[in-house]
């Protein structure tokens, strides 16, 4: 956490003017100390990691995620996965207390759930797939409501990713199939 000021301005400087998210996590006293210093360091937005190791109770993540959004101006995105899955009413009611919890980025990969916090939230929230190897899960999270995922492989093929976003949202079913086919698929095996 220490090094997040340095790497938060040494991107501000490079990025000609792309906004800067930094992650923020680990326990709720640490993550409002690292929200604290990414805002001061310049940063954009925030994206709140899930806290550390162990599961938490609804009324537990609901305290995690104001205290951070309490403890900022900018905006925070809320990663819902592993050990730290809110549930769409602890979501709402975020909503409801924190004016700038403007995302809730999905890395459970529970449609259901996804659908309903789209359905509740409405386009109250900014939404971002964040499945491993988001890809494979694309289709389904565009019906629910996602417009758009971070994706893994852009780090490697960045091309065949920027080709299957623009089939996904062209609604070009036979290239994503055949770039799932080809590509993502055996990439996985």
């Amino acid at each position: 956490p220490a090094e997040m000021p340095a790497i938060i301005r040494t991107a501000k400087e490079g990025a000609a003017g792309t906004p800067i998210v930094a992650g923020c996590g680990l326990g709720t006293h640490m993550a409002v100390e690292m929200a604290q210093a990414a805002e001061a360091a310049g940063a954009d937005g925030l994206l709140l990691l899930p806290h550390y190791l162990i599961d938490a109770p609804q009324e537990g993540l609901y305290a995690h995620v104001k205290a951070v959004c309490d403890a900022t101006g900018m905006g925070v995105m809320v990663y819902n996965r592993d050990n730290a899955v809110l549930q769409a009413d602890t979501l709402a009611r975020l909503c409801d207390a924190c004016p700038n919890l403007v995302g809730f980025k999905d890395g459970t990969g529970d449609i259901g759930l996804v659908r309903q916090v789209t359905a509740k939230m409405g386009d109250r929230l900014t939404y971002l797939g964040g499945m491993p190897t988001a890809e494979l899960f694309a289709e389904a999270y565009l019906g629910a409501g996602f417009t758009t995922y971070s994706s893994a492989v852009f780090n490697f093929v960045p091309a065949l990713a920027n080709r299957f976003y623009a089939a996904l949202r062209a609604g070009d079913r036979a290239t994503c199939e055949d770039i799932l086919k080809s590509f993502f698929y055996p990439f996985m095996e």
